[in-house]
């Protein structure tokens, strides 16, 4: 499947290569061809980039489901005033091959979304944590309280967070995108035991990051 944020730039994309194409051949003009072949390879990279695959979420209870594909670059414990204090944070990096759908981690209503303007600084340095353009989700759950962090990146430039305040999500349900590489965070009580450790690939809507007590 392709994700619908994507299919107006692969629509545009697709008839620029057309035409680039068709004047290249038809009138037999070198620069129409080189821009044909440009063209081409950008639709065929923004088709695999915004590709949104079906997603069976795991059929086990109190599990806590990854919110993004990409890698784990850290965890820790953390102090949020929204989930409480200790909590645990999970980053995942998403680089531009990695499918940037978020996914809901949890059963919740949304308690609040915030957005916060800030640096474009390379998504997997652990300071666009803080310092990145940033949205942050708040779910209230029947188990605690969790926060997912979509973190613009060096290249992202574009959130989209389809949460609102009241709103409800089951499990898996899609939350947003990030457009070209960017940053997930998610935020949980202590207690939750973690599934996972820095370096693994994670799946989103797929991957168990870790489960309530």
């Amino acid at each position: 499947m392709i994700a619908p944020e994507g299919r107006k730039i692969l629509l545009t994309l697709f008839a620029v290569t057309f035409a680039f194409g068709i004047g290249g051949y038809y009138y037999s003009l070198d620069w129409l061809l080189w821009l044909f072949a440009i063209s081409g390879i950008l639709f065929l990279f923004c088709l695999n980039f915004f590709r949104d695959p079906v997603r069976e979420i795991p059929d086990e209870k109190n599990c806590i489901i990854s919110p993004a594909d990409g890698k784990v670059v850290l965890i820790k414990e953390v102090n949020d005033k929204e989930v409480g204090s200790p909590a645990k944070q999970v980053s995942i990096f998403l680089n531009v091959f990695n499918v940037h759908v978020n996914r809901v981690p949890f059963d919740g209503t949304v308690r609040s979304v915030s957005y916060r303007p800030g640096k474009f600084l390379a998504a997997f340095n652990h300071k666009a944590s803080d310092e990145n353009e940033q949205t942050s989700i708040v779910l209230e759950t029947t188990e605690g309280t969790i926060k997912v962090k979509q973190i613009a990146g060096l290249i992202a430039r574009r959130i989209l967070c389809y949460a609102s305040e009241g709103k409800k999500f089951a499990q898996g349900d899609r939350l947003g995108f990030i457009m070209f590489g960017s940053r997930t965070d998610i935020i949980f009580p202590a207690t939750v035991t973690v599934n996972i450790a820095v370096g693994d690939k994670v799946t989103g809507g797929k991957t168990i990051i870790g489960k309530f007590k």
